[in-house]
């Protein structure tokens, strides 16, 4: 497979990605087709629908080699899970399935077709392989359970941002930083108090502390890439 397209948003790296797509649905970001898939009509019709799914590659996580159990952030990182119980980055094929909501398709622009999603979990950059619509009748399951993962469902963190470091974000970024914070970026077996945080967003690297259900941003600075995070991916 070769990949058709790749996304563009405010996560330089994996820390602060949310678990799952549609968590922040605040989060905005492009999918920039590759020259030779930047046909408007390969898009034809897609504007009908209000929710995509993406099939991508977890491009920092190949490995030689592949482990049939996992250590899920959600439980700890000490409890082993079948590698095809959890979403896991690290698996024999290292592909990513996403379903983000479809904002617009936009035809008027330089690298037209543009794709316009919001609650997108990928890394900036992360290779696409493919986007197929969602189709509610067949794709929707509300009498499914979701096992150890229904923790992750209502575990939020209450945000205290003072109003100076937040205005070093752009406004129209403010609301989705807040959001990817009260998500807990933070690793589940990471619980001291006294721990620094660092997670970059967009050209700024967030500080913060986190005090039982209250994270505290102490300090916002200018993000330096470093080289060796240049590629794109994301973990669970």
């Amino acid at each position: 497979m070769v990949p058709i397209a790749h996304i563009e948003n405010d996560f330089p790296t994996k820390f602060g990605i949310p678990r799952q797509s549609g968590r922040v649905g605040a989060l905005k970001a492009r999918i920039v087709f590759e020259p030779e898939y930047r046909n408007v009509d390969a898009c034809r019709g897609l504007e009908e629908f209000s929710h995509i799914w993406l099939i991508w590659e977890f491009s920092e996580a190949k490995r030689t080699k592949w482990s049939p159990t996992v250590r899920p952030p959600r439980l700890g990182g000490n409890v082993r899970k079948g590698v095809f119980a959890t979403r896991s980055p690290f698996r024999p094929n290292s592909i990513g399935l996403s379903c983000v909501k479809l904002e617009k398709v936009a035809l008027d622009e330089p690298d037209s077709p543009v794709l316009y999603v919001e609650g997108a979990d990928l890394m900036n950059g992360t290779p696409i392989f493919d986007i197929k619509p969602y189709i509610p009748y067949a794709d929707c399951h509300p009498e499914a359970t979701g096992s150890f993962t229904e923790y992750s469902k209502d575990h939020h963190l209450n945000v205290e941002f003072p109003k100076e470091l937040l205005e070093r974000i752009p406004g129209e970024s403010r609301e989705a930083l807040i959001a990817v914070l009260a998500d807990d970026p933070r690793p589940a077996y990471q619980n001291d108090p006294e721990r620094s945080y660092g997670m970059p967003f967009g050209e700024k690297d967030i500080h913060f502390r986190v005090d039982g259900d209250i994270l505290r941003v102490y300090n916002v600075t200018e993000f330096v890439k470093k080289q060796q995070e240049s590629s794109a991916d994301c973990g669970k």
